[in-house]
Parts: structure tokens; sequence; C-alpha cells
């Protein structure tokens, strides 16, 4: 086996996989502030104040 083959197969299965993760993590990102901030915003009433589903999920059950 020639060492350009050893590279080649190298790259083609570690270096491109990650590089393709690499790069959607800004759209990762992005979607997922859209989404906690689109979550929060309709777990409010009308007044402003969270629902209990908002205050549930911001609470520590472990605090006594």
């Amino acid at each position: 086996m020639d060492v350009g083959t050893i590279i080649f197969i190298v790259v083609l299965l570690v270096v491109m996989p990650v590089g393709v993760l690499m790069s959607m993590l800004p759209l990762a990102g992005f979607l997922g502030s859209l989404i906690g901030r689109n979550s929060d915003r309709e777990n409010t009433t009308d007044d402003g104040e969270p629902n209990e589903y908002l205050a549930l999920s911001e609470s520590n059950p472990y605090d006594d």
C-alpha cells in the first residue's frame, strides 16, 4: 500500500466528517437560540410573568 493511499483514506474517514460536523456548529447554535427564545415567549402569561411550565423548567428539583 502506498503512503499517499493511506493519507487519502485517513482524510476521507477522519478529516472530512469532522469538517462537515464543525461547519454546521454555527447553524445549530443559531437555531437553538431561536427555538429557546420562542419557547420562552410562548410560556409567559399576558402580563409577562412565566407560566407554570417555564417556572417548572427553571426550578431546581434538588433545592429544599
